[in-house]
C-alpha cells in the first residue's frame, strides 16, 4: 500500500534529526528505515495543522480521516460533543473561588489514619488528573477529522488542568511543605502500579500514531527495532485507549470522591469536598463524551470497520474493566490499612466500586462481571448530583451555579400573565 506524500521537516541538532509532527518521534539521523525507502523519499500519513484539502466535514469519520481545517461551530456530524463543550464552558470555575480555611483546623484535628486516608486520595486524584491533562490531545488531536470532537477534547483536557491545580490548593492549604506530598506519587509503589494500568494505553497509541503520521504503513527498522505500521492495529489501540480512558472516568476517581464526602457528611474538611463536587460534576460530562465515542464506533456508524474491532476487542475491554476495578479495591483496602472512618469503610467501597462498575460496564455494551445490584452508599447521590440541593447564595459557596446557563429567548405569549 502507497500512503499519502508526506510534509515532514527535519530540523539537525547535536546529531540528531527531529521528525515534524511525529508526536514523541525523534531519534538519530540514522536510526529510522521506512521499508526500503530512504529518508529523502520518505512517504507517510502525514499530520498538519490546517489541510488546504477542501471537503465535507459531515462526510468525515471522528478518525482517521482529513485532517480538521477550519473549526467551524455552524454545523455538527455529532451534536452531543457540541453540547457537551457548552456544558463544560458553562461550568467553568477557579479552585480559588472555594474557602478551605477552615480545612487546615479539621486536617490537624484528625487521627493519624484518617489523615493517610484524605492525603492518600488526594495524591492519587493527582497522578489521574495530571495524566488526563495532557494525554487526550497528545493521543486523540492527530486523529481527529470532525472539529466538535476536536474542540470537545481540548475543552476536556483543559478541565482536567483545572481539577489539577485545585489539588494544590487543597494541598497546600492544610501542610506546610506540599512538596512533601507531591514528591511521593512518583515513589509510591500504590499509586505507581495504577499509573501503569493507565498510561499504557496512551502511549501505545501515541507510540504508533507517530510512526503512522511519519513512515505510513508498512514494515519499518527504528532504532534496530522492526516496526509494523498497520492502520487496523492502529484503529485497535485507538479503541482500547478510549475503552481505558472510560475505566479511568467511569469508576477510578470514585473511591476517593466517596471518601471526600464521607468527611463532608461530618461537617469536616467541607472546602475540599465543595472542590470534590465540582470535579465529580466535570467528570461525569468528560464519563459521558467517551461512552459517545465508544458507543458511535462500535456500532458502526461512524466507521464500519470498528464495529468489527469493537467485538474482537470485547474480551479484553472486559477485562480492563475488572482490572481497574480490582485496583480500586486494593485502593480502598490501602486507605483503610490502619482503620476505618465513620460511615464508611473498605467492604462498603468495595461494594460501591462493584456496584458502579456493572453500571459503566453496561453503558458501554460489556457484560456485567458482579453480583452488586443495589448501591451501599445511596448519600453520595446528594453530592453527585448537583441539582439534588438547592441552598441560597448567601449561605454557602454555590457549586451548582451555571455560567451562561439563562434562556434569553422570550416570546409575547410569555408575558401574557405578566402584571403590573
Amino acid at each position: 500500500m502507497v500512503a499519502k506524500a508526506a510534509h515532514v521537516r527535519f530540523k539537525h541538532f547535536a546529531g540528531w534529526r527531529f521528525a515534524y509532527p511525529a508526536y514523541g518521534f525523534a531519534g538519530p539521523a540514522n536510526a529510522v528505515t521506512p521499508g526500503n525507502k530512504t529518508l529523502t523519499g520518505l512517504t507517510s500519513m502525514a499530520y498538519t495543522t490546517f489541510s488546504q484539502t477542501k471537503n465535507d466535514q459531515l462526510k468525515e469519520p471522528m478518525f482517521f480521516g482529513q485532517p480538521v481545517n477550519v473549526a467551524r461551530y455552524d454545523q455538527q456530524k455529532y451534536d452531543i460533543f457540541e453540547k457537551l463543550i457548552e456544558k463544560q464552558l458553562s461550568f467553568f470555575w477557579r479552585p480559588e473561588e472555594v474557602d478551605v480555611s477552615r480545612d487546615r483546623i479539621d486536617y490537624q484535628a484528625l487521627p493519624e489514619h484518617e489523615k493517610h486516608i484524605f492525603i492518600s486520595n488526594l495524591k492519587y486524584q493527582t497522578l489521574l488528573d495530571s495524566i488526563q491533562g495532557r494525554s487526550p490531545n497528545v493521543a486523540l488531536l492527530p486523529l481527529i477529522s470532525i472539529p466538535e470532537l476536536e474542540t470537545w477534547v481540548e475543552t476536556w483536557a483543559f478541565s482536567e488542568t483545572i481539577h489539577s491545580r485545585s489539588y494544590t490548593h487543597i494541598i497546600r492549604n492544610i501542610v506546610n511543605d506540599p512538596a512533601i506530598v507531591f514528591d511521593d506519587i512518583v515513589t509510591n509503589e500504590q499509586i505507581k502500579k495504577r499509573a501503569e494500568g493507565i498510561s499504557c494505553y496512551y502511549d501505545d497509541l501515541i507510540e504508533l500514531t507517530s510512526y503512522w503520521h511519519l513512515l505510513g504503513e508498512g514494515t519499518h527498522t527504528v532504532n534496530g527495532k522492526t516496526v509494523t505500521v498497520n492502520l487496523r492495529e492502529l484503529k485497535k489501540k485507538l479503541y482500547l485507549c478510549l475503552m481505558s480512558v472510560n475505566a479511568l472516568e467511569a469508576i477510578r476517581f470514585y473511591v476517593s470522591f466517596a471518601c471526600s464526602f464521607a468527611f463532608a457528611e461530618r461537617e469536616l474538611m467541607e472546602g475540599n469536598a465543595k472542590i470534590i463536587r465540582l470535579i465529580a460534576r466535570d467528570e461525569a460530562l468528560h464519563l459521558t463524551g467517551t461512552q459517545h465515542m465508544l458507543n458511535l464506533l462500535r456500532s458502526g456508524a461512524d466507521d464500519p470497520e470498528m464495529a468489527q474491532i469493537a467485538e474482537e476487542c470485547k474480551e479484553e475491554s472486559y477485562k480492563l474493566f475488572v482490572e481497574a476495578a480490582q485496583q480500586e479495591k486494593e485502593w480502598a483496602d490501602y486507605l483503610f490499612r490502619d482503620g476505618s472512618m465513620i460511615g464508611l469503610n473498605k467492604d462498603i467501597l468495595c461494594q460501591y466500586v462493584e456496584y458502579i462498575t456493572n453500571i459503566r460496564m453496561q453503558a458501554v455494551g460489556l457484560d456485567l462481571p458482579f453480583q452488586t445490584r443495589s448501591n451501599p452508599i445511596p448519600w453520595i447521590n446528594t453530592w453527585l448530583v448537583s441539582d439534588n440541593v438547592q441552598v441560597a447564595p448567601q449561605e454557602v459557596e454555590v457549586s451548582s451555579y451555571l455560567v451562561g446557563q439563562i434562556d434569553s429567548e422570550v416570546d409575547t405569549d410569555d408575558l401574557s400573565s405578566f402584571q403590573l
